[in-house]
């Protein structure tokens, strides 16, 4: 009785890196396949045939796995629909030694092999596998070098002034491979940078350039889709009036060269609206330095050095600003291994804030001050404490940071900041003074609406 051969399902995957020539009636994809597909029918008495379906990426690098239809053979794969995986060469698969190192687990882990027509090696031999690991190490090296010769090509085409691609600026069309003006764009362009010396203001500008006809560039994609023609938001103003393009030079990392396109912009105008950018930038890191008051100044302690901590800030990349409290003997050099250093003031000033309210709605708490009040106010009851301490945390952001700082040096006689620790010590009549203060002026609120209500009631007597 003769031995059948078992058959085997065989898929044939194809790629070229860019999607030049795809089009062509017979291009790189079609002679990759035809090739894979005689081999396969070559290995027909072993029980080999191809699998209907194609897997071809057409203008996808083989650098990384991000491909659609490698995605859907490794999915098939997994589905257990596939027992060969044919190409034409070992780098169609992958020029990445780490992917294909991947791909190699993947394919053992479901038992499917894997061959290249015109590399001969197997795979389940240690010595097929160095075969391999060789080839797609000299792969990468391939695309290494070729990505670092397209870099330097770049980079040395920029120096000269060149265009070398991108997206096109508002202003411009790319004809020839060079940058030329768009008349009416360009218009708009000049319009944006002329605005910007009469309001300084790029958010003004984003509200007033779409009634003067000033949008966002049109662009079509390579599906036939229209994007832009909309209001141009403050980022992309930003981005318009910093880039040197519209003075005919070219920006390159952070060098500028001089380009070969032309400019729409004279340097007259390109000075004036940097400087006023510049003003804008410190007006602005002034304001926030304002709005950003150290309420905690004068109560934190370090629990290592015994000294303050003082209000610090540092401006990080972006431009935000980072506000901190810094140890004085450490900001000074007095002690530079000091552990507590510096501390967050938003989280140091969120966490005292979240103490306050624990002690503000403690029972213990509210009863005691009550009981000290009462001593002296007989007509003071332990609900108006409990309301009049309870109302403070709700509204504390809407309060004025000197207020703020007032509540806080009333309720808090020092904070000591450890380097895993922090331990507040409240005023024994902290929580007295304020129920106090904060009782009185309910009343006082009382009283004014009391009488407004008399006043109105005996107009309309």
């Amino acid at each position: 009785m003769s031995k059948t051969t078992p058959k085997k399902r065989c898929a044939i995957y194809t790629r070229k890196s860019t999607e030049e020539g795809l089009d062509m009636e017979f291009n790189s994809l079609d002679a990759q396949r035809e090739a894979c597909e005689s081999y396969i029918a070559s290995q027909k008495h072993e029980g080999w045939f191809q699998l209907p379906d194609e897997y071809d990426d057409g203008g996808f690098t083989g650098g990384n796995m991000d491909r659609p239809a490698l995605k859907r053979l490794m999915d098939d794969i997994k589905s257990g629909l596939i027992d060969t995986v044919v190409v034409y060469k070992v780098d169609r698969l992958s020029r990445s030694l780490a992917d294909f190192a991947k791909l190699i687990d993947l394919f053992d882990e479901h038992k499917v092999s894997f061959v290249s027509v015109t590399q001969q090696f197997n795979t389940t031999t240690s010595m097929g596998r160095l075969t391999l690991n060789i080839l797609l190490s000299f792969a990468q090296f391939e695309r290494e070098v070729i990505g670092e010769r397209i870099r330097d090509k770049l980079a040395a085409s920029k120096r000269k002034g060149m265009w070398m691609g991108g997206v096109t600026p508002m202003g411009y069309v790319v004809k020839n491979r060079e940058l030329v003006i768009e008349a009416d764009e360009a218009e708009g362009i000049r319009k944006i940078f002329d605005l910007f010396l009469m309001t300084k203001s790029p958010t003004e500008m984003a509200k007033m350039l779409p009634r003067m006809g000033v949008l966002s560039k049109k662009r079509t994609t390579k599906n036939g889709r229209v994007i832009g023609g909309k209001a141009l938001d403050k980022g992309g103003l930003y981005k318009i009036l910093q880039n040197p393009i519209y003075i005919g030079k070219i920006k390159h990392k952070d060098q500028v060269y001089e380009g070969r396109h032309p400019a729409i912009i004279d340097m007259d105008t390109w000075y004036k609206v940097r400087a006023i950018m510049k003003e804008n930038t410190i007006n602005r890191g002034a304001i926030t330095r304002k709005k950003t008051k150290a309420i905690l100044m004068g109560l934190l302690k370090c629990g290592e050095c015994e000294c303050s901590l003082v209000p610090s800030h540092t401006r990080k990349k972006g431009g935000r600003l980072y506000r901190y409290y810094t140890c004085e003997h450490y900001r000074k050099g007095i002690n530079p291994d000091c552990k507590v250093r510096n501390v967050s003031a938003s989280e140091m000033e969120a966490l005292i804030l979240t103490q306050l309210q624990a002690v503000f709605a403690s029972p213990e708490m509210i009863v005691e001050t009550w009981r000290e009040a009462y001593k002296e106010d007989e007509s003071l009851t332990e609900t108006e404490v409990r309301d009049a301490l309870g109302n403070i945390v709700p509204i504390w952001k809407e309060l004025f940071p000197a207020e703020q700082q007032r509540i806080l040096e009333l309720m808090i006689e020092k904070v000591i900041v450890n380097y895993e620790y922090v331990d507040v010590r409240i005023r024994a009549d902290g929580m007295l003074s304020l129920a106090r203060e904060l009782d009185e002026q309910e009343k006082r609120l009382q009283g004014i609406s009391t009488k407004q209500l008399e006043e109105q009631a005996w107009m309309h007597a």
